[in-house]
């Protein structure tokens, strides 16, 4: 079947894939652009694991400014060589991940840079929740487990909503672009900064 040149576009926009691996995702879905996308998201996502063990010690710190210099973003991502550095679509990813830190204000990048003291004073927030609000007993643990959850969904930078996208996570962007770039890709660290922030705040 005939495939339109825009829907080819679309689906490279946002996958990042090759417009061959596009026009195939679609002839394969019939011309079903949502089935084409899932095809070429799990493409990404089997690729990015088999590189996930790779060194990424390349890379870039992109800075960033929002609101009239009211909040700043420090961000290192890291791939495996000098080239995809300089790269306009790794650098592109970069400025989104800026983007996003500013946006989303998240603490940590993963849920398994959380310290093990903040889920403790959270579980603790969250039982004295469920307790107050005179919850029965036997669904206090599910209460916990769900307010973990929503902890770090907020808190952690991968588990974030994109702010593009309200369909896929950050972490499965980081997957799209080690998918399309064809190398590990790693958000090494960040720092955010607001404008009147308190040093036990930042901490």
């Amino acid at each position: 079947m005939a495939i339109a040149i825009e829907e080819i576009k679309k689906l490279r926009n946002e996958t990042g894939a090759g417009i061959m691996d596009c026009r195939s995702a679609l002839e394969q879905a019939d011309g079903d652009y949502e089935q084409a996308l899932d095809f070429l998201r799990s493409k990404g996502l089997s690729k990015a694991a088999e590189r996930a063990d790779r060194v990424a010690s390349e890379g870039i710190v992109e800075l960033y400014s929002h609101g009239e210099g009211r909040v700043g973003v420090m961000v290192e991502v890291n791939c495996e060589t000098d080239f995809v550095s300089r790269s306009e679509t790794f650098r592109k990813f970069a400025h989104e991940l800026a983007l996003q830190i500013a946006a989303g204000a998240p603490r940590y990048v993963s849920e398994e840079d959380i310290p093990e003291d903040v889920l403790e004073q959270e579980r603790e927030k969250a039982r004295n929740y469920a307790i107050e609000g005179g919850k029965p007993e036997n669904i206090i643990d599910r209460i916990i487990d769900g307010r973990l959850e929503k902890f770090k969904d907020d808190t952690c930078l991968l588990r974030q909503t994109y702010i593009r996208d309200d369909d896929l996570k950050v972490e499965n962007l980081l997957m799209q672009n080690i998918g399309s770039i064809g190398e590990n890709i790693k958000i090494r660290r960040f720092e955010r900064w607001e404008l009147g922030e308190t040093t036990a705040e930042i901490e």
